[in-house]
C-alpha cells in the first residue's frame, strides 16, 4: 500500500537525519529493532502507541510523517483512508492514534 511504504520511508529518513541506528531507535521507542525494519520497509504499520513514540523520539509534529516527497494527491489520499476504514482493525488503530494526539 502506498501509505504504508511512504510512512516507512519517512520514518527511516528522519531516523537517519537524527543519526540513529535501527537498534538505537528501537530502544528509544520501546520496540524490537526487527520491528523498526518492518515498519521502515513498509511491511507493517506502527501501532498508535509506537507512532506516538516515534514522533516524540524524532522531535516531529505528527503530520510531518505523512508529508511525502512524491506529493500524494489529496483525493487519492482521501480515497485510501476511506477504503482502509472497511477494516475494523484500521478503525481501532485510527481512533487510538487520534486519542493519543490529544
Amino acid at each position: 500500500m502506498f501509505l504504508k511504504e511512504n510512512l516507512g520511508k519517512n520514518i527511516k529518513k528522519y531516523r537517519k537525519l537524527n543519526h540513529m541506528t535501527q537498534e538505537q531507535f528501537a530502544d528509544l521507542i520501546g520496540i524490537d529493532y526487527k520491528n523498526v525494519s518492518k515498519i521502515e520497509n513498509g511491511n507493517h504499520y506502527p501501532s498508535p502507541e509506537t507512532l506516538t513514540s516515534i514522533v516524540k523520539a524524532l522531535n516531529l509534529d505528527f503530520y510531518e510523517l505523512f508529508v511525502f516527497e512524491n506529493k500524494i494527491n489529496y483525493e487519492d489520499m482521501k480515497a485510501d483512508i476511506i477504503n482502509s476504514l472497511n477494516d475494523k482493525n484500521n478503525i481501532v488503530l485510527l481512533y487510538k492514534t487520534l486519542k493519543n494526539l490529544n
